[in-house]
């Protein structure tokens, strides 16, 4: 499959603080790529890294066939941040509506089966600024798949969603890598991570391992991704990594 997402050695430092230090990673067409750590790892960072809202302190990054930043993919990337980025004046259909309109239009029916799909049917016409912390996650996934991209960048894009809402998420993701989008997800939760195709485990910035969740599971002969990932923090410490 062609590779969408590479990163070669990127690296993004805030003064002292390496949040991105070194990073070399492929993601292929239609993959759901897992980013996996816990908070503060460098999830956030490099994923901003990738849609071009920072640009690295050195080593480089494509997407699309591009480096980036480049403005020019924009209207081909999903991106949905950790912190909402809606208008709290407007409703939630307008919302989706104002960032379809953004990446080139989109239809009414569309808006709307976005509407139902994140459960927010009754609730398509409160304004934003009237919703649970939830519900705005909610918002802010619809808004991010409106314009059906060919890649979406999702960071922690379950946060306060309640389970089975959660597993249909996780389904529609699953559909639209199958249609041909990729998917790269960032999350600190081991149960979602087993629904990656592949898993790229992060501490403190760095890359500690890549793989399917089985393979990772074999390479750190662990049971479980959560014993993995410890199991490869502990042998970066032992080579003197993070």
């Amino acid at each position: 499959m062609d590779v969408i997402v590479e990163t070669s050695g990127i690296r993004k430092h805030f003064g002292p603080v390496r949040a991105v230090d070194g990073v070399d990673m492929a993601v292929r067409t239609g993959e759901i790529y897992g980013l996996l750590g816990p908070n503060g790892s460098g999830k956030t960072t490099l994923i901003r890294l990738l849609v071009g809202l920072l640009r690295p302190s050195s080593g480089s990054a494509r997407v699309l066939g591009r480096a980036v930043p480049d403005k020019a993919i924009l209207a081909q990337v999903g991106y949905m941040p950790q912190a909402n980025a809606l208008y709290e004046d407007l409703t939630v259909r307008e919302n989706i509506a104002f960032f379809g309109e953004m990446c080139g239009g989109v239809s009414r029916h569309r808006v709307d089966e976005l509407i139902a799909l994140v459960d927010l049917s009754d609730r398509a016409d409160s304004l934003v600024r009237t919703l649970s912390g939830g519900m705005r996650q909610r918002t802010s996934l619809a808004c991010a798949l409106v314009h059906k991209p060919r890649l979406l960048l999702l960071d922690e894009p379950t946060v306060g969603v309640d389970p089975q809402l959660r597993v249909a998420f996780w389904d529609y993701f699953r559909q639209l890598a199958r249609d041909g989008a990729t998917l790269i997800v960032s999350s600190h939760v081991m149960d979602e991570a087993e629904r990656c195709d592949r898993l790229g485990f992060m501490r403190q910035g760095r890359l500690l391992a890549e793989g399917t969740a089985r393979d990772l599971r074999e390479k750190a002969g662990a049971d479980t991704l959560e014993e993995a990932f410890i199991r490869f923090a502990e042998r970066g410490l032992e080579g003197g990594q993070p």
